[in-house]
């Protein structure tokens, strides 16, 4: 029998998630059955989403999320002992996943671990994993800019942000981005190339992006909502182009009474704005398209995947709250 331990969501978060609204449940794994494989997990990602999606969940549930693990023992020819995986098991130790379950929901992947071409198994829940398939083709996808145009980020040196201003300069584009600290701000200009950034918690935002930007923004890629993005869609060119991946300055809001912020109607209708919001999964059969370029990108010294490597299993849950508050400068991974 093999003993595994898993963070299990007992109580409703109220706010910011607290210690003990979880709660780490010891237990035995069955033996695996035809068809099965058990997974040691290697490493665990901690995402906006998870905050994100917590309504979605009756409780209590089992904490949702991307992991790597490798194949420990196996009943399945297809993933022998010594395979890795990604898969979607979220925040345990040990799992046994049936891969003829089939998917049953959008997120409920799992795949053979990409051909990461020596890289680190870590970028396969990060660059090159959900994390750089959201930034590749939530930006390439829905914004299609063109080289010379003026693109900026929110949340920009977080996982997904931190890729799309760089895809943005791989495309030959004047990247603005925003973040909340000085010492990212540097980094994202000095380490990634980004033309400019700012703290957007120090700066006149309106002021800040018509200096930066003076012929107006073309491409907008939305990480966080709120009144920042207001500001961000006033500045934007007739048949600008807004990429929406998340909303993270209200996850922890009350859902039922938002903050308000600017209206931003009259500048969609009057610069003919196209606003699209998306979930990565959409792309799902073409993932391989996506990190193929993205190694090729690290490899060639175009694209830096960053990670704020967190170790121990204990350690989680305060990865994912320091996360949550933007503590993280790049992609927030645990190593177990």
């Amino acid at each position: 029998m093999v003993k595994a331990r898993k963070y299990v969501v007992k109580k409703k978060f109220d706010g910011v998630p607290k210690r003990d609204d979880y709660e780490i449940v010891e237990y035995e794994l069955p033996p695996i059955q035809n068809g099965d494989i058990l997974v040691k997990t290697e490493w665990i990602s901690v995402d906006p989403y998870q905050r994100a999606y917590h309504d979605r969940y009756p409780i209590p549930y089992d904490q949702f999320g991307f992991q790597v693990g490798i194949v420990e023992d196996s009943k399945n020819p297809k993933f022998p002992v010594g395979t890795r995986i990604v898969s979607h098991r979220g925040w345990c130790d040990y799992s046994i996943i049936n891969l003829n379950d089939g998917n049953k929901t959008s997120f409920d992947i799992t795949y053979k671990l990409p051909d990461l071409k020596g890289l680190p198994i870590s970028h396969a829940i990060g660059a090159v994993g959900m994390v750089g398939a959201t930034a590749y083709f939530g930006f390439l996808e829905i914004c299609k800019p063109k080289a010379g145009e003026t693109v900026v980020v929110t949340g920009a040196a977080g996982g997904v942000g931190s890729l799309v201003g760089q895809i943005a300069k791989i495309k030959g584009c004047k990247v603005i981005g925003f973040a909340g600290t000085d010492d990212k701000v540097q980094w994202l200009e000095k380490e990634l190339g980004f033309d400019k950034a700012f703290n957007y918690k120090t700066v006149d935002a309106r002021k800040a992006l018509k200096e930066a930007a003076p012929n107006g923004i073309d491409c907008y890629f939305d990480n966080v909502g709120g009144e920042l993005s207001s500001i961000i869609m006033n500045q934007m060119n007739n048949f600008g182009r807004v990429s929406v991946c998340g909303s993270i300055s209200v996850y922890n809001e009350d859902f039922s009474q938002l903050p308000k912020a600017p209206i931003v109607q009259v500048d969609i209708v009057m610069k003919q704005l196209k606003i699209e919001g998306f979930l990565v999964p959409r792309w799902l059969n073409r993932f391989p398209e996506a990190f193929s370029d993205i190694v090729n990108w690290i490899q060639s010294g175009q694209l830096k995947a960053k990670e704020h490597v967190t170790e121990g299993f204990e350690n989680i849950f305060d990865t994912f709250v320091a996360m949550l508050s933007g503590e993280n400068t790049g992609k927030a991974v645990v190593k177990l």
